[in-house]
């Protein structure tokens, strides 16, 4: 099976602060693009800093190869400072060195869901979809209210048709986060599922934000349910699971757009 985009992006955690990037297993992948970081440490000559502070600094500007050089030099490294060397070798698709990073990261704190999140995602790039899954599942297990942790572990079971399981864990995330897949939330990450399979995805994501009223994010996955041949207008437009969409003048633009194509 080709590898083709997968539904949507896997979400890894900067300092506390949500990251979403678009992964690759190689390195022809599309570069990340950080949706948030926290603020700039203030202003002061790069050669008065300690370390851990410059490689901050340089993590803010983009500048991972200065902040992995930053880090490298601090003498006792934390669990953070690991933690941050992942990001930054992940920021530039070197899912290899991020992998061993965040496994350095636990090694010091077992317990970190963030930092197990991340070695998820760095793992599903690598194409361990097992043990990203067991990554996930881990993380959640440790902090049941880790929203960003349901979502990636949905987006893997749903990319590999477990459905049931990934809705489950998608209903999940939606609780504690309404806005969780709320478009500009996500990018695709590469995965090895066909166009039906995404088709599929797609289709279940539009129901399960619909029931949960986000209705933007219904309509992102419709769009692309349909693009991708899953499902066809006539029948979205008689599903019952979209009843409370029905009068939404989005929804019938959406549907009259794409019945004329």
């Amino acid at each position: 099976m080709s590898r083709l985009e997968a539904l949507r992006g896997f979400t890894i955690l900067v300092a506390g602060s949500a990251c979403v990037f678009a992964s690759a297993r190689n390195a022809g992948g599309q570069a990340p693009q950080p949706t948030a970081q926290t603020p700039a440490p203030a202003a002061s000559p790069a050669s008065t800093l300690p370390p851990d502070e410059l490689g901050d600094a340089m993590m803010y500007h983009k500048r991972y190869q200065a902040a992995i050089a930053a880090y490298s030099r601090v003498p006792e490294k934390t669990a953070p400072v690991w933690n941050q060397m992942g990001i930054a070798y992940q920021m530039m698709l070197n899912m290899y060195d991020a992998t061993r990073c965040y496994r350095e990261s636990l090694k010091l704190d077992p317990r970190n869901a963030n930092v197990l999140n991340n070695l998820g995602t760095a793992l599903e790039s690598l194409g361990d979809y097992r043990q990203a899954e067991h990554m996930y599942r881990k993380a959640v297990q440790i902090d049941p209210q880790f929203a960003l942790g349901y979502k990636n572990l949905a987006t893997s079971l749903m990319a590999h048709r477990k459905y049931k399981e990934g809705r489950d864990a998608d209903a999940r995330a939606l609780a504690l986060d309404p806005t969780i897949f709320a478009p500009g939330n996500s990018l695709t990450v590469d995965n090895p599922t066909s166009v039906k399979d995404r088709g599929a995805m797609n289709y279940y994501m539009a129901i399960d934000c619909a029931r949960a009223g986000q209705t933007a994010c219904a309509l992102e996955h419709l769009r692309m349910a349909i693009n991708q041949g899953y499902i066809n207008v006539t029948k979205v437009a008689s599903d019952s699971n979209f009843a409370a969409l029905s009068n939404d003048p989005k929804f019938q633009q959406l549907l009259a757009e794409l019945s004329v194509k």
